[in-house]
């Protein structure tokens, strides 16, 4: 039986009933782990090499974000917060070939960020820092999606308005 949820819609357990519905309708539930998948992936990115000889930075927060949420297709449904939710399929591949622009991101950032999947649709490339912060990168700018993998899932399903990165 599903957790009832709370007057503020949040179910008791990490996420808010509509963002754990569609976690769960994705494959998702709690201990979920698939290690062997999260360091297959790992090692696809460490070992790629742009032609101009950029490559991917590889660290905890991201195989453990692998680990748990990879391979899975969001698709929310119903209406948005603020905005459309995104359907993310998380699949660090998707971002193999932006070694460079994360690079450039992380050095923005002061910190390093992986690849951790796309928006199905608009194609936004989603990453993760080394703190496990998660971003979405598109043709109309960089967006903070929240300070853990949890809170830009929740950003992503429910339809909330990102706030957009700003150049210091």
């Amino acid at each position: 039986m599903p957790d009832s949820p709370t007057a503020n819609g949040t179910s008791p357990g990490r996420f808010t009933t509509h963002a754990d519905a569609a976690l769960r309708a994705a494959g998702w539930q709690p201990g979920r782990w698939d290690i062997k998948q999260a360091e297959f992936w790992a090692d696809a990115l460490r070992t790629h090499v742009s032609p101009a000889g950029h490559r991917h930075a590889v660290f905890p927060a991201a195989v453990e974000a692998w680990a748990e949420f990879g391979g899975l297709h969001l698709t929310p449904t119903g209406p948005g917060r603020h905005i459309a939710p995104s359907q993310p399929h998380l699949d660090p591949l998707h971002g193999l070939h932006m070694a460079r622009t994360l690079g450039d991101l992380g050095r923005a950032l002061d910190t390093e960020v992986c690849p951790l999947g796309a928006e199905s649709g608009t194609e936004a490339l989603l990453a993760i820092d080394t703190e496990g912060r998660v971003y979405a990168l598109d043709h109309s700018g960089d967006w903070y999606l929240g300070p853990t993998i949890d809170q830009a899932l929740e950003t992503l399903i429910t339809g909330m308005q990102p706030p957009r990165l700003q150049a210091a």
